[in-house]
């Protein structure tokens, strides 16, 4: 059994302000969105520059927020709003769901495609390698919160958590950190690296995150007040993680079922100057040969 590390979830005091690790993962969510961001948009052909993709990482992260914070009231904690529909503006209580904020952040890509022209699925291929960094980091945070832990176990670095009980169980924070985080960005990153069929990273990023949750939900711990939602083991994450596992293979299968122009190809035409005297119709035409 390995022991919890105490660590205060409020990372600085002063006075009556409090800032607590929770937020500073947000902050280093964002702010590594926005730097692998840049990084992407400076390779030639890419399309975008960096005033875009501060733009952009604003809009991801009002997506992030609303949609997180709507996500969990609605999935995970409906009763508690019934009661108390103010709750949901009381964000220093906590409650993020990550569903709701990728729903969040794909209303937030749409305003953003509409104002910028960018089409919805190329903005999401883009932003795709971005985000399993943020989520490593969200899951940090949690693991310092002492909080979504998982189920009890006998394995070796099993920890006992405050608030858990006695028992030891599956740091299951670090799990969704690693598969989540770290794997999938490692995945979309290097799949996103060459030029690929619109859609096809989207699908990547939407099928390894929900076989990962799906995945981790098995050792973690469920809501007290939802338990098991259907045959004695399914849980609101996997109910909610099915529906992206079905996504990515349907994204992936239409990407590689009619091949389009990839996010690089399509800017490098899109930037590329025509040559004098090849401007559609202006070439010359060879004549027809009769027989074979």
């Amino acid at each position: 059994m390995l022991n919890y590390p105490q660590i205060d979830p409020v990372a600085v005091s002063l006075g009556p302000l409090k800032i607590h690790w929770y937020g500073i993962m947000y902050l280093v969510a964002f702010g590594a969105a926005w730097w692998l961001g840049r990084r992407r948009a400076r390779q030639p052909g890419s399309g975008w520059n960096d005033e875009q993709i501060s733009d952009l990482i604003f809009y991801g992260a009002l997506g992030v927020v609303l949609g997180g914070r709507i996500g969990y009231t609605l999935f995970y904690n409906f009763s508690h709003f019934a009661s108390d529909p103010v709750s949901i503006f009381r964000l220093w209580e906590g409650g993020m769901s990550f569903h709701g904020g990728l729903l969040g952040v794909l209303v937030a890509m749409w305003l953003f495609g509409r104002k910028h022209k960018h089409s919805f699925f190329e903005l999401t291929d883009f932003v795709a390698p971005l985000v399993p960094i943020g989520l490593a980091s969200g899951r940090l945070g949690n693991f310092i919160n002492g909080e979504l832990w998982g189920q009890p176990t006998n394995l070796p670095w099993g920890m006992v958590f405050p608030g858990a009980g006695p028992l030891p169980r599956h740091p299951s924070q670090l799990y969704e950190m690693f598969l989540e985080g770290i794997v999938l960005f490692i995945i979309v990153w290097v799949f996103s690296a060459k030029p690929r069929p619109r859609m096809a990273v989207s699908g990547v990023f939407a099928l390894g995150y929900g076989v990962f949750r799906f995945a981790v939900e098995f050792v973690r711990q469920p809501d007290d007040h939802l338990g098991f939602i259907a045959f004695g083991w399914l849980t609101q994450g996997q109910l909610l993680s099915a529906p992206l596992i079905l996504t990515g293979i349907v994204l992936l299968w239409l990407a590689y079922r009619r091949p389009v122009e990839s996010t690089a190809q399509a800017a490098a035409v899109a930037t590329t100057p025509a040559e004098p005297g090849k401007a559609k119709g202006g070439g010359k035409r060879k004549k027809k040969r009769k027989g074979k």
